[in-house]
């Protein structure tokens, strides 16, 4: 069952956050079709959040068809955004290089930037395609990203 993390200073709505973090779990295989999320009880009592927050967030999941709300029973995981399985290498590839960033020194929030903002230059520019077997990547633009860059 998925445990939902809250960080009030994000700038995220809560409600949000929750919703986020359940599409995350979905993404990832963590939740199935058929997998009940937490009662909003439970987690209010593991957030001290508004069960009305926890409510809404699971309306808005509704409304997306990933959830639907059974009564009496809870709510239940409906839809699915994930490949499951078929995300293994590229996990492992992501593992190794978490290994390696945090082995030239960056901490979690620096690799959160540098992931976030490779992947918005990449989704905002068209992207490239990496020749894996050889280790490179052609790219048409020019960037740096580094340590430095603020995620927003």
């Amino acid at each position: 069952m998925i445990e939902y993390r809250i960080d009030r200073r994000s700038g995220v709505a809560t409600y949000l956050q929750i919703v986020q973090q359940t599409k995350q779990a979905l993404r990832l295989g963590l939740l199935e079709p058929g997998d009940r999320l937490p009662t909003a009880r439970e987690v209010v009592e593991a957030t001290a959040i508004n069960a009305n927050t926890v409510l809404k967030a699971y309306r808005e999941l509704e409304r997306e068809g990933l959830a639907e709300g059974r009564r009496g029973l809870g709510t239940f995981v409906r839809g699915t955004l994930g490949r499951g399985s078929e995300d293994g290498a590229l996990r492992a590839e992501l593992a190794a290089w978490t290994d390696r960033a945090r082995a030239e020194g960056l901490d979690q929030d620096d690799m959160t930037a540098l992931f976030a903002s490779v992947t918005r230059e990449r989704f905002t520019t068209g992207g490239t395609t990496s020749d894996t077997t050889r280790g490179t990547t052609s790219d048409t633009t020019s960037s740096t990203t580094g340590k430095g860059d603020e995620e927003g």
